[in-house]
């Protein structure tokens, strides 16, 4: 079964043609990073024009590269929410236009479920239930997956994500945008132990919060501490770093899962992925980790939780709508 997925949540145009599942035909993504360095940000109204201008031609490399052309897709998998609300618009009108015309069955995929599943394009199987954090701009959130389809929140973010408390750090620093890759680099060349950055490791809950590191950091620079731009960005990295690992390990701890998943684009940051695979060994977990091309936002992923849900027989009709602040199993 080949799904056609289509991805415009935010700032990437995506499509891609995924074969049951898990074999990736093609995956197509068109950033745009560059227009939106200038703003510091994402802005939706050009995020949404971009999309508009995008999305026809990548749909169409995206069936020709792979092969299959419109004729070969068995269905079509697209991100209903959660994201810009304009932006989300211009993929699903575009999956209504290809499902309708072509008779075949529309998926709607939770965003958060695209990433998890991001965890499934691979050859190595899940072992349920797993514990997948799944760390991105907008979101830090812990989640049991019982299945490919059956997943269960159990921890948020309450203010800042992971992601944007990197690129706000950045911001913060005068490193440009987006910020959390340029810390990762930075953080390599630093002393992690120059300043010591608050963890809010909220004990009694799995959710995060990461407002309080962001605003020692502004008042650290606002000191005139005289610290490198390198020690602050790697003892500010390594403050969210431990604390997403230590909130993950003791969740799995507590829900006794047998795996620990990562997903999402703060999933691709050197230092997490490599905290995490010592905890998880310390732990006798085994832990999975997409390749860093498939943490950030993509059409595959959304291909692979749509193959799952139809499956299930989660299928939508052609008046779904697309939801800013979808809730997961919403």
């Amino acid at each position: 079964m080949r799904l056609l997925g289509v991805e415009t949540s935010c700032d990437e145009t995506s499509a891609a043609v995924v074969e049951d599942g898990r074999r990736i035909l093609t995956n197509i993504i068109a950033s745009q990073v560059d227009v939106h360095a200038r703003f510091g940000g994402v802005v939706p109204e050009i995020a949404s024009r971009h999309h508009v201008e995008s999305i026809g031609a990548i749909l169409a490399a995206a069936v020709a590269d792979a092969g299959t052309g419109f004729d070969g897709i068995d269905a079509v998998a697209t991100t209903a929410g959660p994201g810009l609300q304009g932006a989300l618009l211009v993929g699903l009108t575009a999956a209504k236009v290809v499902a309708f015309t072509r008779g075949l069955p529309l998926v709607g995929v939770h965003h958060i479920h695209g990433h998890v599943a991001a965890n499934f394009l691979t050859d190595e199987p899940i072992a349920f239930p797993a514990l997948c954090l799944v760390v991105s701009g907008g979101h830090s959130d812990l989640i049991i997956v019982r299945s490919e389809v059956d997943l269960e929140p159990i921890g948020h973010t309450r203010d800042d994500a992971a992601g944007e408390a990197l690129d706000k750090g950045a911001r913060v620093l005068g490193l440009g945008y987006p910020g959390g890759p340029i810390i990762d680099r930075l953080a390599q060349q630093g002393d992690p132990t120059a300043v010591h950055f608050p963890r809010a490791l909220l004990p009694g809950t799995h959710d995060f919060s990461f407002s309080g590191i962001k605003t020692a950091l502004l008042r650290e620079v606002q000191s005139g501490s005289g610290h490198r731009v390198e020690d602050l960005a790697a003892a500010y990295q390594q403050a969210i770093v431990e604390t997403l690992v230590q909130k993950t390990i003791a969740a799995a701890r507590e829900t006794g899962v047998r795996q620990v998943l990562l997903a999402g684009g703060v999933a691709s940051n050197s230092e997490l992925r490599a905290e995490m695979q010592k905890a998880c060994a310390a732990e006798g977990l085994p832990l999975h980790m997409p390749p860093r091309s498939l943490c950030t936002d993509n059409a595959a992923m959304i291909a692979a939780a749509g193959y799952h849900l139809l499956r299930a027989g989660r299928v939508s009709d052609l008046d779904l709508n697309a939801t800013a602040n979808l809730e997961l199993g919403g």
